[in-house]
Formats: C-alpha cells, sequence, structure tokens
C-alpha cells in the first residue's frame, strides 16, 4: 500500500507540519487524485532541479528527477508540451526542448516544444549539459541513457592529418572518437556507418559508432 504521506514529505514540499492536514485531505481521494494532489507543480519541479544542478551536479540533479519521476509516476513515454505531467524544460541552441523519463531503466527522452531539424549541435549540446549520460537517435527521437560502454582501446585509428582528436576501435565493433573541436569530430563521424553516442568529458567531445 502506498503511503502518499511520506511521499508528500519526501518529494511535494510538505513538511511535518502538514501531517494532519495531509491526512484530512487525502482520506477520500482516489489514489490517482492522491498522486496528482501531493505532485509539485511543473515549476517547483524545475527550479529544484536547476537549483540541485548548480549547486551540486548534473548528476544530483538527474538523480533527484528520476526518484521523482518513479515515485511520483511521471514515467512517460509519449512526452509534449501539453504538459499532462511535468517535465523539466530545456533551451537548446536557441529552441525550446523537454526532457522526461520514459521508463524505469533510466532512458530519458528530449523532445521538442516545436517541429525542429534534428542536429549533431542540439546532440552535442545536450551531452554538455548531461555529461553522465550518452545521446542518441532512436527511430527519430532524441534519447538519453547511463553510458556502459567498454572503453579498452584494441587499435589506434587516428589519421595522422587530426590534431586535435583521437579515434580507437573497441571492443563489440565499436569505434570511439573524441576531439577537443566538435567540426573536426563532425568530420571523423562522416567516415563510419552505424549507430551514433555522443558524450562529453573533461572539454572533449566523445562519439562512440556502432558501426554496421
Amino acid at each position: 500500500m502506498t503511503d502518499y504521506i511520506s511521499l508528500a514529505l519526501k518529494y511535494g514540499g510538505f513538511t511535518s507540519l502538514d501531517k494532519v492536514y495531509l491526512q484530512n485531505v487525502l482520506e477520500d481521494l482516489t489514489d490517482e487524485q492522491k498522486l496528482s494532489f501531493i505532485t509539485p507543480p511543473p515549476s517547483v519541479i524545475n527550479a529544484y532541479f536547476a537549483e540541485m544542478y548548480q549547486k551540486q551536479s548534473p548528476q544530483a540533479a538527474t538523480d533527484y528527477y528520476f526518484e521523482l519521476s518513479k515515485e511520483l509516476q511521471l514515467l512517460n513515454d509519449k512526452p509534449s508540451f501539453d504538459e499532462h505531467k511535468p517535465f523539466i524544460r530545456l533551451n537548446l541552441s536557441g529552441k525550446s526542448y523537454g526532457f522526461t523519463y520514459e521508463n524505469d531503466k533510466e532512458v530519458a527522452r528530449i523532445f521538442s516544444e516545436k517541429d525542429e531539424a534534428l542536429t549533431k549541435d542540439v546532440l552535442f549540446e545536450l551531452a554538455q549539459v548531461f555529461p553522465q549520460y550518452k545521446i542518441y537517435v532512436e527511430d527519430g527521437k532524441i534519447k538519453m541513457s547511463k553510458i556502459t560502454f567498454d572503453d579498452q582501446e584494441l587499435e589506434d585509428l587516428t589519421p595522422e592529418s587530426s590534431l586535435l582528436s583521437h579515434v580507437s576501435k573497441l571492443k563489440g565493433n565499436m569505434v570511439k572518437l573524441k576531439s577537443f573541436n566538435r567540426d573536426e569530430l563532425s568530420d571523423l563521424l562522416a567516415h563510419y556507418q552505424g549507430q551514433v553516442y555522443y558524450t562529453f568529458d573533461q572539454r572533449e567531445f566523445i562519439a562512440y559508432v556502432k558501426v554496421s
């Protein structure tokens, strides 16, 4: 049985002084109504996410939002700006986007407010914003999930002409490309076909390609 009082105190912005009030209000509500009542409004969720991102870390912010999404049933595999469920708002390349988790495996969806052309710039920018995740496109949709690659280098594939980049052959038909220059990395990517995953680490843009 779900303890809505505990959820309200932990995630809803209520305090121990609100316990009696919560008990009285929630008593005659359905489970769906109880969840709706204790769920913070989008503005509060976004403000708390931004504060954790700035004062702690991107990892702390996404950990908070992922736990909130699971506990308050905010997981959403068909998100939109109609906002039937709260989501995190992002500004990417000057355009309005949303961020939500689609399942309890920590797979996230990034979606635009308006129809926008899908560009590498947005994917690279997302990798900088959330360096703890890999960014990729699946069925035309932008997704994020945990980084799970084995970085053991089997062979150095770096072209002699690449001054700011490094290319490695990894296990499982995977190639890792990294560069301090985003344009140079994009040029290197043009030589590989397959599923691409974008990440960012210590000022380096990184792409993993599952070569097809």
